[in-house]
């Protein structure tokens, strides 16, 4: 791990090479685990917004679930995550053909919702956990994301540059600057091979 404006980051980010390829997985990580996407403290009230917006858009045991619970749950760690039903299915997805996409997200890129998503689902696949106080960026590796690394080695496209635009919004243009800068001087020192 390197240190980046306050953070620890996992050279994994820079080696792993990613890109989504819906073709391939179809939307799975939002189908798909044992609970729901993370969520901060901040974004239930966003999630409840979003809630009122989409509505139409969510399936109706979706619907039931979060009438019933609301949008958020503690996982069995203690940690808000969003609500899920078939226990693995996150509340916010929708179909269209045979991928499974965030409502949320879909909403803000038509510009009928003003937020895009939980900061976890645009992350993915890193994961961020606090060591010691200390933000850790690290790279979850799924077993339904390796078409993602698959497509990502071909096209030679780094994890950190695939989420270029989740992880300013996380953590700040400065930072993602530094971030290019230190893969670039990673790559010299050879650790990146």
């Amino acid at each position: 791990m390197i240190e980046i404006l306050g953070t620890l980051v996992s050279l994994d980010l820079f080696k792993v090479f990613f890109c989504c390829d819906l073709n391939q997985c179809h939307g799975a990580c939002c189908i798909e685990g044992d609970a729901g996407a993370p969520v901060t403290t901040d974004e239930v009230a966003l999630l409840e917004q979003a809630y009122e917006a989409i509505h139409d858009d969510l399936t109706p045991q979706a619907v039931k679930q979060i009438e019933r619970e609301g949008v958020v749950y503690p996982d069995r760690d203690g940690e808000l995550v969003t609500q899920i039903v078939n226990q693995k299915d996150c509340v916010f997805v929708k179909h269209e053909g045979a991928c499974a996409f965030c409502a949320i997200d879909s909403a803000y890129r038509n510009g009928s919702f003003h937020w895009q998503k939980p900061i976890s689902c645009a992350l993915y696949p890193v994961r961020l956990s606090t060591v010691g106080g200390v933000t850790a960026v690290n790279v979850h590796k799924w077993d339904i994301c390796k078409p993602a690394r698959e497509l990502g080695k071909k096209l030679q496209l780094p994890v950190y540059q695939f989420l270029k635009e989740p992880l300013i919004r996380r953590f700040g243009e400065a930072w993602w600057n530094e971030c290019h800068l230190a893969s670039q001087e990673l790559e010299k020192a050879g650790y990146l091979k």
